[in-house]
């Protein structure tokens, strides 16, 4: 796969994640209980060496750890983009996380989430990509729907969250089904 320097959309733009956004502010959204409700992040107490120790082996990787960047308000790193590859079966998952709360509820990560599979299913870099969450994750179910993500499969009971089990939900979009009315206008720097 052909890396990328940045991803623009209208508003936030997508770069590799550096030393830059290692800072208190990053750490104190993995820190954050209502950031991380549905992550697997929710389990860890986090440090800036723990987040130090995860961007370099993301960096010794094939995969792509990116921030995402509000810059017409000045907002800066608002958020992070995962991005495991399977170079041999043409594949990526992705995963999201907005973790400055001042942009929670204003279609920035919809808008990043769009520009990334923009640039993954485009120029026939990947076939699918997929994502997953747990069934009471509104918020990101409703990002996946909307970028145009289909159905891929439910796992029962999977996890527990606040002391329920949930079910995760699996949608994925595919490089021949990727539906160019509902992309947005990402383009790759």
């Amino acid at each position: 796969m052909v890396a990328w320097d940045a991803i623009s959309t209208k508003r936030p733009r997508i770069v590799q994640f550096g030393e830059e956004h290692l800072t208190e502010r990053y750490v104190g959204w993995l820190n954050d209980a209502d950031v991380v409700r549905y992550g697997e992040q929710r389990h860890v107490r986090h440090s800036l060496e723990s987040c130090q120790a995860y961007f370099e082996s993301m960096q010794k990787s094939d995969d792509f750890f990116c921030a995402i960047e509000e810059i017409e308000q000045s907002l800066g790193h608002i958020g992070n983009i995962s991005i495991t590859v399977d170079l041999a079966n043409r594949l990526a998952d992705v995963a999201i996380l907005i973790g400055e709360k001042k942009s929670w509820g204003k279609g920035y990560g919809l808008e990043a989430w769009v520009g990334v599979l923009d640039t993954l299913l485009g120029r026939d870099r990947m076939r699918k990509v997929s994502a997953g969450t747990v069934a009471s994750n509104l918020a990101m179910i409703e990002i996946m729907r909307r970028s145009g993500m289909v159905a891929d499969g439910r796992r029962k009971n999977h996890l527990v969250i606040e002391g329920a089990t949930e079910d995760t939900l699996h949608l994925a979009a595919f490089s021949g089904q990727w539906n160019t009315r509902i992309r947005s206008s990402s383009t790759v720097a």
